[in-house]
């Protein structure tokens, strides 16, 4: 019996180096090597499901400039998008929350509660940008291939301890699992933030707009971001903190001015 574990070990180990070795990408504009074992047809048909289930489910905005301003910067952020085969598709939803998001496939939300702070044209572009950058990066397939591969480890270590005693069972668990999130997970997730950021700005300078607008953005919503999370430790957040995000704003500003041409 013994031997079957280690062998069954031995096995997963391999298939996971294998799925490795053969899953890595490339993340456009920073040039970042990604693991990635979902598939942009996973991804897309995923995205796609959530985004039918959310329209029918939330309320839509319809106010007529919203809208038209929404497609106006989306189709324009899109143009320059590395995503040559998504169908772009742009959907504001009447939520108070300061919230935007593109779903693999091209499939963009935005929130009217973030409208009061990207206040014109090229604070929305900013808004945009970033949150196509995530669906371009295949950061959401990222994500849940990380997931994936922490439950596989989190199994080969059941596994490992299975005659031991379940008290100390319990505890490895929880020190594991704690020990992911805060070691793994959200670091992760604040650096996909910030290379969300850094695309981002490229692609609202590529699509005309300043990106200097992206500073102002963030100086503008960072009052917003004290006030949600004052009391969370950095280490427990996933978004960066704002300061951090406006410093490499402008580390980067000289490349993306570089594709800045107004139109």
């Amino acid at each position: 019996m013994k031997i079957f574990v280690q062998l069954r070990l031995v096995f997963v180990f391999i298939a996971a180096a294998c799925l490795i070795l053969t899953s890595c990408s490339t993340v456009p504009v920073t040039g970042r090597q990604q693991l990635n074992i979902i598939s942009s047809a996973q991804e897309v048909e995923l995205g796609l499901s959530s985004f039918e289930k959310l329209k029918k489910d939330s309320k839509i905005c319809t106010d007529p400039n919203i809208n038209a301003l929404v497609q106006k910067v989306g189709q324009r952020i899109a143009a320059v998008a590395d995503l040559p085969s998504a169908q772009w598709e742009f959907v504001v939803f009447e939520n108070a929350e300061p919230n935007a998001f593109c779903l693999p496939g091209g499939k963009v939300g935005v929130y009217t509660g973030i409208l009061p702070f990207t206040k014109d044209e090229a604070g929305l572009a900013t808004v945009i940008a970033h949150e196509v950058a995530h669906a371009a990066a295949h950061h959401g397939g990222e994500r849940l291939s990380q997931a994936i591969l922490l439950g596989v480890a989190g199994q080969g270590i059941s596994s490992t301890m299975a005659k031991s005693d379940p008290r100390w069972q319990a505890l490895v668990s929880i020190v594991y699992g704690a020990g992911s999130q805060l070691a793994i997970v959200l670091p992760h997730s604040r650096k996909q933030e910030l290379e969300a950021d850094e695309i981002g700005l490229v692609y609202m300078a590529r699509a005309g707009y300043d990106p200097n607008a992206a500073i102002q953005f963030w100086e503008r919503f960072s009052e917003y971001g004290k006030k949600s999370s004052a009391s969370m430790p950095w280490f427990l957040r996933t978004h960066p903190v704002d300061e951090i995000r406006i410093q490499n704003l402008k580390a980067w500003l000289p490349r993306a001015l570089q594709e800045y041409h107004p139109q």
